[in-house]
């Protein structure tokens, strides 16, 4: 018999999660809270959810998990086509050709899920910098994507979106206990960092980056959040840096001082 998960019940994890994570999770998503814990009742042979907050509370590996669980990973290999054409045509040949410039670009996937967007970024900025300094950082809240990323390993699938002419340069076909899959090039995965990030609080000492992709992430932070995660993430940004957010998303209605250059693509203009 499954377990009923109360509004009371249901309302704990709602707190925590805003607090903890800083995703708002709506009425809507009740049904896939419980669907996603029942498990862990059932490891825990425990017969209501208020029992397992209770050890999500002292137990931080748990706690780990719940967020893992609760957090959705939707993306893709080239997700949103028109920021890489903006990378490929402005951006980057900007970098490229500026002679004055030193030292290397440094990209942040602030929400990198399992990794291909990182990867969709790594394989731009071959083709478009070649052997020039760049490097990207990745970073996500769920430490289980971040273990399927470091792998570089992915579901063929997975690269319906990838131009032909990149998957062959940069990734390669699997074979025997690998058919059906592909890898991305070691030169690639050399070039990109993963880390566990909550944007939610302090962020570590990451340095300063030209460009911050924080894409398809604000859709789960209420207002507060997103205003919060925007005033750190702007603060890591670079003079004359470039901050891209997701197409269906906007920084209407938030306080800050970046330049729209195109909806969803702002800019950090140097005073």
């Amino acid at each position: 018999m499954a377990i009923l998960l109360s509004d009371a019940e249901f309302h704990l994890f709602q707190t925590l999660m805003l607090k903890q994570a800083g995703i708002s999770l709506s009425v809507a998503k009740k049904p896939l809270v419980a669907g996603r814990l029942a498990k862990r009742l059932s490891h825990y042979q425990i017969s209501s959810y208020r029992d397992y907050y209770r050890i999500l509370a002292h137990d931080r590996q748990e706690f780990q998990r719940a967020i893992d669980l609760l957090t959705t990973n939707e993306t893709r290999f080239f997700r949103e086509p028109l920021h890489f054409r903006l990378l490929q045509e402005q951006i980057l040949p900007a970098y490229k050709n500026n002679p004055a410039r030193r030292a290397p670009l440094r990209i942040w996937s602030a929400a990198s899920s399992s990794g291909e967007e990182a990867y969709s970024l790594a394989i731009v900025c071959a083709a478009c910098l070649g052997e020039q300094p760049w490097e990207i950082f990745a970073s996500d809240i769920s430490l289980r994507v971040l273990q399927k990323a470091r792998t570089g390993l992915y579901d063929m699938n997975c690269a319906a979106e990838i131009p032909q002419a990149y998957l062959h340069a940069w990734c390669l076909k699997g074979t025997g206990a690998y058919r059906g899959q592909f890898l991305i090039d070691a030169r690639l995965q050399a070039r990109v960092s993963f880390a566990q990030v909550n944007l939610n609080a302090e962020l570590p000492a990451v340095g300063m980056f030209d460009l911050i992709f924080l894409r398809n992430v604000m859709i789960y932070f209420d207002k507060s959040t997103k205003q919060a995660v925007v005033a750190r993430l702007s603060q890591k940004l670079k003079d004359n840096g470039w901050l891209f957010i997701g197409q269906a998303e906007t920084l209407n209605g938030l306080q800050h001082s970046l330049v729209m250059h195109t909806p969803s693509v702002y800019r950090k203009i140097a005073t």
